[in-house]
């Protein structure tokens, strides 16, 4: 069991004493529904059985001792509940950190320090959301150590406010919540602008999600990410003074064709009609499932990426290329990126027989226009977060 081995790792560094609690938060990946969650449409995404395992004990002083197995050669980084400021030599330290700065910010101080020792099986930058997955994770152990009485659903929400203010990256509710409330077998039909939310199962017979990364570095704080919010943004403004409406997520793709005129700049426009159509084909999708259509689910997908590619321009060469090498073959109903693009991941569905060509062929065409390897992840639904032991 993986618990196991950080938890010997915990014991190695920061001996055994004490009451020590082994928890989990999954990671989580979007099966459609891409940058619609900052302009109030809907989301559906799924929390995943792979993510971050922490082991973790409070201190009675105020310091902060946090170590991570997939940066063992920075070794354990230390800092006090007392000096909850970000820092750029703080690293990866400034996820866990905010959260706390949050829970503080929420009227519930963090007065005693921890030890934390940290291991995630999501790939790094892959854009399957492992800092949210160590905020959530955080969030979660704080709320055990400490009784703080909040929700699931609030967990997510300190999460998403501790990445705005103290991290700095303007996203949107989506990747918190899918952690958050995630249930094995189901994914979260998420209406962004109200929170409301249903769980639809996925029943995906004979079919496996696959996880295709990139492997292309990305930083989300620096990407082009708040330049397409903004964009967003001005198209809204604009928007709203000929139609009544709060986000553009409130718009059907009619109104949209018939209003889209008073958006002066044509970039803005595209980026605008994504939202609104991407926020369409979510509902579409969703519908989909229901009825057992899995056919016309990947069909959506599919359309998902060309908007994401031609009208919202997030795509990338790599990420194109996985998807258009996916098209080619037969036992594949549908794949598009997934995240916020640049880099990091697709997200294909792929016929139980075909999954090994799959990743044989879209593999080998990838390493040989691209120049490095893809990785290639079989996929679980899984549940939100948990106490291990």
């Amino acid at each position: 069991m993986i618990w196991e081995e950080v938890l010997a790792k915990f014991k190695e560094l920061f001996g055994d004493e004490g009451e020590i609690g082994v928890y989990f938060a999954p990671g989580r990946v979007n099966m459609i529904g891409e940058h619609t969650d900052y302009n109030g449409g809907h989301v559906f995404p799924c929390a995943l059985t792979i993510g971050t395992y922490g082991v973790a004990r409070k201190r009675e002083d105020k310091k902060l001792r946090f170590y991570s197995m997939n940066f063992d050669s920075v070794g354990v980084i230390e800092s006090s509940v007392e000096n909850l400021v970000p820092e750029k030599e703080a690293g990866w330290t400034n996820y866990p950190k905010g959260v706390m700065w949050a829970f503080g910010e929420k009227g519930m101080k963090v007065e005693q320090g921890m030890d934390l020792v940290l291991f995630g099986n999501i790939p790094n930058g892959s854009g399957l959301s492992s800092s949210a997955s160590l905020e959530v994770l955080t969030g979660f152990i704080l709320r055990d150590m400490f009784g703080f009485e909040v929700s699931n659903q609030d967990l997510a929400l300190i999460g998403q406010f501790s990445e705005n203010r103290f991290n700095g990256v303007n996203c949107g509710i989506m990747d918190q919540f899918a952690i958050a409330m995630g249930k094995a077998g189901h994914a979260i039909f998420l209406d962004t602008a109200t929170l409301k939310y249903e769980y639809a199962p996925i029943k995906l017979e004979n079919a496996k999600i696959v996880i295709s990364s990139s492997n292309k570095k990305r930083g989300l704080g620096d990407s082009k990410y708040n330049e397409r919010r903004s964009e967003c943004e001005r198209a809204l403004e604009e928007l709203k003074k000929v139609v009544s409406i709060e986000a553009l997520g409130d718009l059907t793709e009619e109104q949209f064709e018939q209003y889209k005129d008073a958006v002066s700049e044509e970039v803005c426009r595209k980026r605008a009609k994504h939202a609104v159509y991407e926020n369409q084909r979510t509902v579409k999708a969703v519908e989909a499932l229901k009825n057992n259509d899995v056919k016309l689910f990947g069909e959506l997908m599919n359309a998902s990426h060309v908007s994401l590619r031609d009208d919202y321009e997030v795509t990338g060469i790599e990420l194109d290329t996985l998807v258009e090498e996916a098209w080619k073959l037969d036992g594949v109903i549908g794949s598009r990126m997934t995240g916020a693009g640049f880099g990091g991941c697709t997200v294909s569905i792929v016929k139980e027989d075909a999954v090994e060509e799959f990743i044989e062929k879209v593999g080998a065409a990838y390493q040989k226009k691209i120049g490095y390897a893809a990785d290639f992840y079989v996929v679980e639904i899984g549940d939100g977060p948990v106490k291990l032991a």
